[in-house]
C-alpha cells in the first residue's frame, strides 16, 4: 500500500477528524515531508481535505469518491477479505473481471469504475456509463454445483439487494422490473448484467461476472436523446460519501443472499419490488412480441403470464414493456 492509500485510509476511517501533521508521520511511520505530499496528492484527484493551522488535516464528510479504502470501512467482517479494485475509466468492468477470471483469480475479486468507454447492457447494447456520475462494478463469483437456470439466481438476488441498498442510504424507493432494471421514481437507474462460463463436461456454471450499472447523479449534460425519457439517478443532488456506502450495502446485502442456507429467501422481496405484477405489457422473446397479462412471479423469478388467447406461459427470460 503506497503512503497515499494509507492516508486515504486513515482519513475515510476518521472522516472530520484533523490530524496533525505529526500525527499522522507518527501513525503512518513517515517523514513529515511525505504528509504534505500525500495530502496535496489526494487533493489533486478531487478529495476535499480541510487543512487548519493548530489542527491539522481532515477529509471532509462531503467528499463523495468512489475508493477502495472508502468501500472497506462499511463491510460486514465476514466479506473484508474481498479484492477491490477502484479504476478511474476502463472500456469495461465485465471485461476487465473475465480476463480475470480466466487467469484463475479467486470468488470476490470486484472491478469499480468512474468511467466505461464501451459499458455493456443485454442484448449486446451499450450502456451509458459518464465519468463521475455513476457506478459501474463487476464481481467475480464461482457458485458450486450452478445450472445455468440457476444462474439466474445471480441477477435476481443482485435486484432485491441493490433495492435495498438505494433505500438504505436515499429516502427513495426501489422498484424492480422483470428482470433485471432498478427504477426510482418511474425511471431506470440502475441496470445488471451476469455473464457466466459453463464447464462443456458438465453443463454447471465455471464463473460467473455479475455486472452492475448505477446512476448516482444526472450527467450534467444530461442523458443521450435515446434513453432521456426513461433514464433516471438515485439523487437530484449532490451527497456526501453515497457511492462507498452505496456499494457497501449492496455487497452486504448480496453476500447475505448468496450465501444463504436457502437462496430463495429473497424471492418474496423481489415479488414485493416488482413494477410488473398486475400489469399488461409486452413480452419480447426470441424476436417474437407478444401482449400479455402479467400473473405473478414464481420461487426462480420466472415471469407468469397469460396471453390474450388465455393460454399461460412461465418465461425464464425476454424483455417486457408495460402497456398504458
Amino acid at each position: 500500500m503506497t503512503t497515499k492509500e494509507k492516508l486515504l485510509e486513515l482519513f475515510e476511517t476518521n472522516r472530520d477528524v484533523f490530524f496533525s501533521g505529526e500525527d499522522i508521520a507518527q501513525k503512518l511511520a513517515i517523514s513529515r515531508t511525505a504528509v504534505w505530499k500525500a495530502v496535496k496528492a489526494l487533493q489533486s484527484e478531487g478529495y476535499a481535505i480541510i487543512a487548519v493551522t493548530n489542527r491539522g488535516y481532515c477529509l471532509s464528510d462531503e467528499t463523495d469518491i468512489l475508493s477502495a479504502q472508502g468501500i472497506y470501512k462499511y463491510l460486514r467482517p465476514e466479506i473484508q477479505d474481498m479484492e477491490i479494485c477502484v479504476m478511474d475509466i476502463v472500456e469495461s468492468t465485465n471485461t476487465l473481471v473475465r480476463e480475470q477470471a480466466n487467469a484463475g483469480k479467486p470468488e470476490g475479486y470486484i472491478v469499480l469504475a468512474n468511467e466505461q468507454t464501451n459499458g455493456r447492457g443485454r442484448l449486446n447494447r451499450s450502456f451509458f456509463s459518464p465519468k463521475d456520475t455513476g457506478i459501474y462494478m463487476s464481481l467475480l463469483l464461482r457458485p458450486e454445483n450452478y445450472s445455468g437456470q440457476q444462474a439466474v439466481r445471480i441477477t435476481t438476488m443482485a435486484a432485491v439487494a441493490m433495492c435495498e441498498a438505494i433505500e438504505a442510504v436515499s429516502d427513495e424507493k426501489a422498484e424492480i422490473k422483470w428482470v433485471n432494471d432498478i427504477f426510482v421514481r418511474g425511471k431506470k437507474v440502475c441496470g445488471i448484467l451476469t455473464e457466466g462460463s459453463f464447464n462443456l463436461e458438465n453443463g454447471l456454471l465455471d464463473y460467473a461476472v455479475l455486472g452492475v450499472g448505477i446512476n448516482i447523479y444526472q450527467p450534467e449534460t444530461g442523458f443521450p436523446e435515446e434513453i432521456n425519457s426513461t433514464a433516471g439517478a438515485v439523487f437530484q443532488q449532490r451527497q456526501g460519501d453515497v457511492k462507498n456506502r452505496l456499494v457497501s450495502e449492496f455487497l452486504n446485502r448480496f453476500y447475505g443472499y448468496y450465501s444463504a442456507a436457502s437462496q430463495t429467501d429473497y424471492v418474496e422481496q423481489y415479488r414485493n419490488r416488482s413494477l410488473v405484477i398486475g400489469k399488461s405489457v409486452t413480452l419480447t422473446s426470441f424476436n417474437e412480441a407478444r401482449n400479455a397479462f402479467v400473473l405473478g412471479i414464481d420461487e426462480e423469478c420466472h415471469l407468469l403470464v397469460r396471453y390474450p388467447d388465455g393460454t399461460e406461459d412461465r418465461c425464464s427470460s425476454g424483455e417486457i414493456s408495460i402497456r398504458f
